[in-house]
């Protein structure tokens, strides 16, 4: 049986009871796997500091976008710490944090637009021998609002701290979009074929 969580309303910060999120037992699967951090520019990065750790498809290591086939994507927000440009220590837990996200390629977050989650998402909590041991909340997100027009390698997130959505945190995660096929798959078949006939005649 499920447990009920609590989830925030988007009205406020502040946490309300909800029965709108439920626990989805399950390890998260990979993490962030950028290997620099992508820039942003000058208003973005003073806004909406990157610090938010985010995982695309968390059930899917190769994190890729079609923009002919998905109709939604998932995205799971996990638990992140860090320092303020106060110098004072934050904890950001999205389980506990009102739902106000957008998500999609960086330049749709910053004309202000970018995909809304469908629902307030769900609350995953980690197996028992994860080593975060923490829960993430793991969003759906329409794909046709996110502004990508394929060949994007990073998508962006988006957690707007109050109603005016000008100032918040942000996170990033790699991810191949691309509409219909991927770039290089027709060689990579090709390939596979030359090879797969060589293969055959050896064993002839």
């Amino acid at each position: 049986m499920k447990e009920t969580q609590p989830a925030t309303s988007t009205a406020s910060p502040e946490s309300t009871p909800t029965t709108r999120r439920q626990l989805l037992k399950g390890a998260l699967g990979a993490g962030v796997t950028a290997a620099a951090v992508p820039s942003l520019s000058g208003v973005a990065a003073a806004h909406f500091p990157i610090e938010i750790a985010i995982d695309i498809q968390p059930e899917n290591a190769e994190n890729f976008i079609d923009l002919s086939e998905h109709e939604t994507v998932t995205v799971a927000v996990k638990q992140s710490e860090f320092v303020t440009n106060d110098g004072n220590s934050e904890t950001f837990d999205p389980t506990e944090r009102a739902v106000r996200y957008r998500f999609g390629s960086r330049l749709a977050l910053e004309d202000g637009e970018g995909a809304r989650p469908v629902d307030d998402g769900e609350i995953r909590e980690p197996d028992d021998d994860a080593a975060d041991g923490q829960s993430s909340l793991v969003l759906t997100f329409p794909v046709d609002e996110m502004g990508f027009d394929g060949g994007e390698e990073t998508a962006w997130l988006y957690w707007e701290r109050d109603e005016s959505g000008d100032h918040g945190y942000a996170g990033f995660d790699s991810v191949r979009v691309y509409r219909g096929h991927p770039r290089g798959n027709g060689l990579i078949e090709q390939l596979q074929r030359l090879l797969g006939g060589e293969t055959a005649s050896s064993a002839d």
